[in-house]
């Protein structure tokens, strides 16, 4: 009797064994070419007709007065966010610039008093130092923050590279260098600002994303690009990034409860001719050169960012999806409308995966969200 239980026992696992590698032999490795296909399409049709698309928009974008925003905008002193905290500041917001090159904004700043003098008051704008190469940047800069108790209604995690052609780089972390400026650190800032959020309700986190997250994939249980499964190119580690970018951001979306007066979006800024070109094959920036009709300057390319941190209706939008349980979170294009985020970016499972993986590279216990929320304190790994 006691032999034919432990016999059955023996086939269970066995059973199960199979189950496991069967699981493994089908697990996805990359897009299928179809996806491929399509993600490429759905880039070069934007790269196309964008301007067209967006002919709808003023440039720039017309802000409402914004005397009681406090903002945070990372990577704020070239490009894209550049023209986001000068706008934000000039509709009379009070804008933080936080960068990697304090003294840079500091003369920035400087230059855009002088071109705003006698236009009304002086504009409201600080600088603090951020790294995204160095979590413990992150974790200090967010616990510099908090520690002011006052209120934060708008993150706009905008800082990001595309290293084109590069080698492989790692950060101090360990992390490959687009996966963490990309996502582990906006993911870090965004959780470990969450008390100030809550202060600042109704509050927004806005993610300055990509349309090539469309020819994506992540491999969660290979995030930093090193297994040899893929061969490793910068577009690889662009991709990547921005794609786990959106699912995590979803996931967050869920995660936060109504009560809590959080929207968390992604925007697509279209194609923009930024200083990303400065890294471009000499080829490339030729390209650039050659077809401006159809490439963003950096005020065009900040419009879906600036709608997205000020436009009235879009908690009412965010919270209608949680609603409907929609498995992504709110998406908006370079013509500052809802859109889908990629086929690959609806995957439920794996996105409940690279949250959980996420949490675990930037040093956070699974429940962080939660306790944050409940006003408990969370200890990261970094920063301390």
């Amino acid at each position: 009797m006691a032999s034919s239980a432990s016999g059955e026992v023996k086939e269970e696992e066995e059973k199960k064994l199979k189950q496991k590698q069967k699981q493994r032999r089908t697990k996805k490795e990359r897009l299928g070419w179809i996806e491929w296909v399509r993600g490429w399409f759905n880039v070069i049709y934007e790269m196309l007709f964008q301007r067209i698309i967006a002919s709808h928009l003023q440039n720039p974008l017309p802000l409402p007065p914004l005397s009681d925003l406090t903002c945070i905008v990372t990577g704020s002193t070239s490009g894209i966010g550049r023209e986001i905290a000068r706008q934000l500041a000039e509709a009379g917001a009070h804008v933080v610039m936080a960068v990697r090159n304090p003294k840079a904004a500091n003369e920035l700043i400087q230059k855009w008093q002088n071109e705003w003098s006698g236009m009304g008051l002086p504009l409201n704008i600080e600088v603090m130092e951020l790294d995204l190469l160095s979590l413990d940047s992150v974790a200090r800069f967010s616990e510099a923050w908090n520690a002011r108790l006052g209120p934060l209604h708008v993150l706009i995690n905008n800082a990001g590279i595309f290293s084109i052609g590069e080698p492989q780089k790692f950060s101090k972390d360990g992390y490959e260098e687009h996966i963490q400026v990309n996502h582990l650190a906006p993911a870090l800032l965004s959780v470990l600002l969450l008390p100030s959020l809550i202060r600042g309700s109704p509050s927004r986190i806005v993610n300055v994303n990509s349309i090539m997250h469309y020819v994506g994939f992540v491999d969660v249980e290979d995030m930093n690009c090193v297994s040899g499964k893929r061969k490793y190119t910068s577009l690889v580690g662009y991709t990547s990034s921005k794609l786990a970018e959106v699912m995590f951001s979803s996931v967050l979306h869920k995660r936060l409860p109504a009560e809590a007066g959080i929207s968390v979006l992604c925007v697509s800024p279209g194609i923009v001719h930024t200083n990303v070109a400065r890294d471009l094959p000499k080829i490339v920036q030729a390209a650039y050169h050659l077809i401006p009709y159809f490439i963003f300057n950096a005020q065009e390319g900040s419009r879906s960012a600036l709608f997205a941190a000020t436009d009235p209706q879009v908690p009412e939008y965010c919270e209608l999806l949680k609603a409907d349980e929609w498995p992504v979170c709110a998406f908006l294009s370079q013509d500052c409308r809802p859109t889908n985020p990629s086929e690959e970016a609806h995957n439920v499972e794996t996105s409940y995966q690279v949250w959980e993986k996420t949490l675990e590279m930037i040093g956070l216990p699974s429940d962080a969200v939660e306790r944050l929320i409940e006003g408990e304190e969370v200890i990261c790994r970094y920063g301390r």
